[in-house]
């Protein structure tokens, strides 16, 4: 699955699919900078909160009053650090680390369901990782606005390495006994 990740991210394009770059980055990070500081977080707009002791009426005007202004103006979703130091090394370890953990409950599932044929068990990895890909990316894309070739490109990664990982349990695993 980790080397899956690796050939779909830095051989194929399925990374960078649905990314662009802001053409006046300089003039937008500044205006972040100017505006947010230090406040990392994530940055949902236009903004619908109403306040931490909002009625529940408050927040449904909130709510309203942020529809109407993103039926006519700019939405996103902006994820905001200050500064960040990228350890790259660390940064590959946790992915592995995530990926190889997907991997072994995909595995552990398998052996408790007791499917003999090789394509059952690569099937059923692959259901599971079509679980895995829907669980995550349709809401973004469905609550956050997140471009649709970019969730069709992730979620295509995502079940080729559960993919992978079903052929390689399916050809290791001894079958199971009655």
């Amino acid at each position: 699955m980790f080397i899956w990740s690796f050939v779909a991210h830095d051989l194929l394009p399925l990374g960078e699919i649905g990314m662009r770059q802001l053409s006046n980055e300089d003039q937008v990070l500044d205006t972040l900078k100017t505006n947010l500081g230090d406040a990392a977080g994530i940055y949902h707009f236009p903004g619908h909160m109403a306040g931490p002791n909002a009625t529940r009426q408050e927040k449904a005007e909130a709510i309203k009053r942020a529809m109407e202004k993103a039926a006519s103006s700019p939405t996103g979703i902006l994820i905001y650090h200050s500064s960040r130091q990228f350890n790259f090394g660390k940064l590959l370890g946790v992915e592995f680390a995530t990926e190889l953990l997907e991997a072994i409950l995909a595995v552990f599932l398998l052996t408790q369901t007791g499917i003999q044929s090789f394509g059952g068990r690569i099937g059923f990895v692959v259901l599971v990782g079509i679980l895995a890909a829907i669980t995550t990316n349709i809401p973004y894309w469905n609550w956050y606005g997140f471009p649709s070739n970019y969730t069709a490109a992730y979620m295509f990664t995502e079940i080729v390495g559960f993919l992978v990982v079903g052929i390689v349990a399916a050809l290791l695993l001894p079958k199971p006994k009655h």
